[in-house]
């Protein structure tokens, strides 16, 4: 099974950028598609973006489309999302994990364990 390892994240002001890292374990990496997860506080999971497992197809949350990019390294077995004109409404943990995919496309529905997430805060 996959694990994973989120980095990243921090303080940044509003319209600021951030740029997170998900980085994992075993050969397998490279026939998953991976997901990018947030959790506010006081709110539940939610699905922000994800990529198939050849980096063809990606998928975003409508909060974040046009502001936040998902890419892969699949010789460094890392996901990347590249985050910016950020608002006090992305603030929270970010995770990543292996995500179902369905007809060679990715989609916000996690199959695979969480990391420890990397804490991301918007604020000025």
């Amino acid at each position: 099974q996959l694990h994973f390892v989120e980095s990243g994240g921090g303080l940044v002001q509003p319209g600021g950028s951030l740029r997170l890292s998900c980085a994992a374990s075993r050969f397998t990496f490279d026939y998953s598609s991976i997901g990018w997860f947030r959790q506010a506080p006081g709110k539940e999971r939610e699905g922000v973006s994800c990529i198939s497992s050849a980096g063809i197809y990606t998928s975003y949350a409508d909060s974040v489309k046009g502001r936040f990019t998902i890419s892969r390294d699949n010789a460094k077995n890392t996901v990347y999302l590249q985050m910016s004109s950020l608002t006090p409404e992305d603030t929270g943990i970010y995770y990543c994990t292996a995500v179902v995919t369905a007809q060679r496309l990715c989609t916000m529905v996690p199959e695979g364990s969480w990391g420890p997430g990397t804490q991301v805060t918007v604020s000025s």
